[in-house]
């Protein structure tokens, strides 16, 4: 029935909901991995002077919406499960979060299997991901004067214009995970059906790597969905989040898949082979053998100028 849908739906639209990919079973290890951390940087950043108080009596939604507004774009990448393409460089000090949690949600069977619908068996997690821990964005307009992006609004954008033109003929698949009920009033994604059918179009740089209004389809169809459920997405479809009205968090991870042997588009940062029938013995199966690859390159690119990580000067007449 899938492969119908996949036929159907996601050729015609661009994208695709499967619900209850994961169960509650499946997240709680990353809910718990994520509370630790939580409960760890909420007392170092008490006792820096970052946050007034702990907020340990809050529950974890609360908490981490209290804590998360009131921090920088440097503090977020504590939580971020990538290095970061936006600052200025990297150092060996740069934070990321690497954990088992993490790399058996990324390599989880029932999520592969889903996978290789779309891209066939021979599976590259590409390294443009992120995870986004989304708090009410009326507390971090208040608390935070340099939040970042992962945690306001997402503006329009298409996922391959993000990326390197190197990478523009790769057979990338988003897959945006809800770890959290995502809905109109928290936040949810919104996206223009069809739009990958057109192709890529200008993005312009201030504020971020986004399309302009004048480019956009007026059908944006709001993608709630609950905890659990996963969006595929071309990497052409056109795609926003609304802003979170709510009192509580908005969380989920945003992962991309590809064919193994196509360029990634960010190919200083590691890619990681987590399903293959042609070599096997190329699978990496160990958390800790992808953690270090990330740190590998971490080490590998500290204090180096960073490379351009998209194709746009902003200096297209549609930006003005």
């Amino acid at each position: 029935m899938l492969t119908s849908t996949l036929d159907d739906t996601f050729e015609r639209q661009g994208y695709l909901v499967v619900e209850d990919i994961f169960t509650s079973v499946d997240l709680q290890p990353v809910i718990t991995d994520y509370t630790n951390l939580i409960d760890v940087l909420a007392y170092q950043w008490h006792h820096e002077g970052v946050i007034p108080e702990t907020y340990s009596g809050l529950p974890f939604g609360q908490r981490a919406a209290a804590i998360i507004s009131q921090i920088d774009e440097f503090q977020y990448r504590h939580f971020d499960i990538a290095l970061p393409n936006t600052m200025k460089n990297i150092t060996e000090e740069t934070p990321i979060h690497l954990s088992e949690g993490i790399f058996d949600l990324l390599t989880h069977p029932r999520l592969l299997d889903h996978v290789e619908m779309f891209i066939g068996p021979e599976i590259l997690v590409n390294p443009i991901q992120h995870v986004r821990i989304k708090p009410p964005e009326h507390l971090t307009r208040v608390r935070s004067s340099k939040p970042s992006g992962l945690v306001t609004r997402t503006g329009w954008h298409q996922d391959q214009g993000v990326a390197r033109p190197e990478a523009d003929q790769t057979q990338m698949l988003t897959v945006w995970v809800a770890v959290t009920d995502a809905t109109e009033e928290n936040g949810c994604l919104t996206v223009i059906p069809g739009s990958h059918r057109k192709g890529l179009v200008t993005h312009c740089t201030a504020g971020g790597v986004t399309i302009p209004e004048s480019l956009l389809d007026s059908n944006q169809v709001s993608v709630p969905m609950r905890a659990g459920s996963a969006l595929f997405m071309d990497s052409r479809t056109q795609h926003a989040s609304l802003t979170n009205r709510s009192e509580s968090i908005r969380w989920s991870f945003d992962l991309r898949y590809q064919p193994i042997g196509q360029p990634t588009g960010r190919e200083e940062f590691p890619a990681t082979i987590v399903r293959s029938r042609a070599h096997p013995e190329h699978v990496v199966t160990d958390w800790r053998v992808w953690a270090e690859s990330w740190l590998d390159a971490r080490t590998q690119l500290a204090d180096r100028p960073m490379i351009k990580s998209h194709r746009w000067s902003g200096d297209d007449p549609a930006c003005a």
